[in-house]
């Protein structure tokens, strides 16, 4: 497994190690002591696993009192990976990062507490599978928007995004509540 730091503080990108012949493969996608040796020790209390046509865009999602970190992987398609880091104290506040995740590269994307996040499925079927850290509550939960110029992420669309209404409405992020 190869551990990649990115570029907003907190991200990673976790390489794993995938191991194929003739009749298939076989990965491990989470072992609690082998992520632990490699300096990640969260706890999740929750998997989620969503199924997206090509189009669709989910997202920016964030829960703000009750933050989750997650560990995002697609297991089947392709998606467009986006999160904006909503940590005011950060540094890198209102900037965003994207990694591309298929089922063809064997990764998992490190999201810590304090960034909204979402992705753009890429290929009919996506199927998208993560941890949480802390329960989903969605009375906590808020949606930025997902084209907000001020943000400016570069969406590789090839036409408008089937969206949510929940995610149609998101808050630019002059409006939106943000993480201390």
């Amino acid at each position: 497994m190869i551990v990649t730091d990115l570029d907003l503080l907190g991200l990673k990108l976790f390489d794993l190690d995938r191991f194929g012949d003739d009749r298939g493969f076989f990965l491990e996608s989470w072992n609690q002591r082998r992520f632990a040796d490699a300096g990640f020790s969260e706890s999740f209390v929750q998997d989620n696993h969503s199924r997206s046509a090509a189009g669709v865009l989910r997202g920016l999602h964030y829960q703000l009192k009750n933050p989750q970190g997650k560990l995002v992987r697609v297991t089947r398609g392709r998606a467009y990976d986006v999160v904006v880091d909503l940590r005011r104290s950060s540094p890198t506040f209102g900037r965003w990062q994207a990694v591309p995740l298929s089922e063809d590269e064997p990764r998992l994307f490190w999201i810590p507490p304090g960034f909204a996040h979402g992705f753009l499925a890429l290929e009919d079927r996506t199927e998208f599978q993560y941890k949480v850290t802390t329960f989903y509550d969605p009375a906590d939960e808020h949606s930025l928007l997902w084209n907000d110029p001020a943000i400016g992420i570069a969406w590789p669309l090839e036409m408008e995004p089937a969206l949510s209404a929940k995610d149609a409405a998101g808050l630019p992020l002059a409006d939106a509540p943000t993480y201390a």
